[in-house]
């Protein structure tokens, strides 16, 4: 079970976030409870955290203005307040989140090149 804690409102929640990442995504559970995450958009300008309240809003059912960071706007790891949800709700929305992986359309791989291999060519008889 994580650490969410129950708040007058709400639930707050620690979050590690990674930027850059290939897609939006919960991608776990930390050992200290610290909900892992994974959004695309840079850190640059406020847009890793536009996107990260956004996925959450998403992951929990609520509105983007529900879902408010509250501590660390410029470090990976920051204080979520989530308002209308349970911390036990937000237990089992993580786990159902960590089990559903996200449909992405996989990319044509091109194929490799066969590498041939020259052949050698025949040694020269020494003359006797």
């Amino acid at each position: 079970m994580t650490t969410f804690k129950d708040v007058r409102l709400g639930a707050a929640i620690t979050v590690k976030v990674t930027s850059g990442a290939k897609s939006n995504k919960v991608a776990g559970v930390l050992d200290d409870g610290t909900l892992k995450v994974q959004v695309t958009a840079p850190p640059e300008g406020g847009q890793a955290n536009a996107a990260l309240t956004a996925l959450l809003a998403e992951t929990f059912g609520l509105q983007p203005e529900q879902v408010e960071i509250i501590a660390g706007h410029a470090s990976e790891r920051k204080l979520v307040s989530l308002v209308g949800i349970s911390a036990t709700e937000v237990d089992a929305k993580v786990l159902t989140a960590k089990k559903t992986k996200p449909k992405v359309a996989a990319k044509p791989r091109p194929k490799a090149k066969k590498k041939t291999k020259a052949k050698a060519k025949p040694k020269a008889k020494a003359k006797k």
